[in-house]
């Protein structure tokens, strides 16, 4: 049968997948279903994977996107990876909720960066996508007004800050390397005395991922990214695999969603998986190419990682105690 398909050698980016914010924001779901039982709620997805999602929906987490769809309840209600407002906290203690916060720590690590701007009078400029979680919570660690969002090189080009020499800077964590660079660039540029990230606010797996499509993307004929089309991540590896030469580039999130049309004649493919996608369903879209093909699968490495986030404090095996 095999004599019968056309070859096809698989690139399979490395590193991929799941990263360690991820990773402690699933365990943080599961664990709490383990200690307290279900239900377990949850504010918005806990990351941005269907599959991950509905997964742990059959476990007996509730989804919600806003506290006031959970009841009055002792059961956790947990915050995802992706960071929340103050306000969401403070309403969760105004109602005595069991409020366990799953947000990823580098996500952390920029709310603190604005907070500290914002003590020491600084304005502050966001980088960041307006709408995606992360820089709704972002945006919701200070006052109205404290953050002014920069989405463009354009914007960076037009803003008029009322205190240009007193700005700062901070950025999502999950944006493409080079679209940022341009835009700080344009930033510093135009407000030379703008305080920096003391390290880059993007996040050590979202730069890893980007790189390993870039060394890949220019030797295959077309490559397969899996992760959710509301993956800011995900998103921003497809357009990675563009930029670096290759034209075929598309984002799917199971192997149903293959559109076998666009590949045809290839012999060679690259697949990666944004941070919120699971090993299984890389291997699910590999097993679909090779119904059509001979395929091989090589890996190729860029960067190695074994960064660990432990589960927030109140799901550490000594809590329940």
């Amino acid at each position: 049968m095999d004599a019968e398909k056309p070859p096809l050698e698989i690139l399979l980016c490395a590193p991929r997948g799941f990263c360690a914010g991820v990773v402690r924001a699933i365990d943080a779901v599961e664990q709490a279903l383990n200690l307290y039982g279900a239900p377990v709620y949850v504010r918005h997805e806990i990351v941005h994977n269907k599959y991950v999602v509905d997964a742990l929906k059959r476990k007996g987490a509730v989804f919600v996107e806003e506290l006031d769809e959970v009841p009055d309840t002792s059961a956790p209600v947990i915050f995802s990876a992706h960071g929340v407002p103050k306000s969401v906290p403070d309403a969760a203690a105004g109602r005595n909720l069991f409020a366990i916060d799953a947000t990823c720590p580098l996500v952390t690590k920029v709310h603190r960066e604005a907070q500290v701007h914002h003590k020491r009078g600084r304005h502050i400029l966001l980088i960041g996508h307006r709408g995606h979680p992360e820089v709704v919570g972002t945006m919701g660690q200070l006052p109205d007004g404290a953050i002014t969002l920069v989405e463009s090189a354009e914007d960076a080009r037009t803003l008029m800050p009322r205190e240009p020499d007193n700005l700062a800077y901070v950025t999502q964590t999950t944006l493409s390397l080079d679209d940022t660079a341009e835009m700080v660039a344009i930033l510093r540029a135009r407000f030379p005395t703008m305080s920096e990230p003391h390290k880059e606010d993007i996040c050590y797996a979202t730069t890893n991922r980007q790189e390993a499509v870039k060394s890949v993307a220019p030797r295959v004929d077309a490559m397969v990214v899996v992760g959710a089309p509301n993956s800011s991540n995900s998103q921003r590896l497809r357009e990675a695999a563009e930029r670096a030469g290759c034209a075929r580039a598309v984002l799917v999130q199971r192997a149903a969603d293959l559109d076998w049309t666009v590949f045809g004649d290839i012999s060679r493919l690259g697949i990666t998986a944004g941070a919120s996608a699971p090993e299984v369903l890389v291997e699910e879209i590999i097993d679909a190419f090779a119904v059509r093909y001979a395929v091989t699968v090589e890996t190729v490495t860029s960067s190695h990682e074994d960064v660990f986030f432990p589960l927030p404090r109140a799901l550490r095996p000594d809590a329940a105690e």
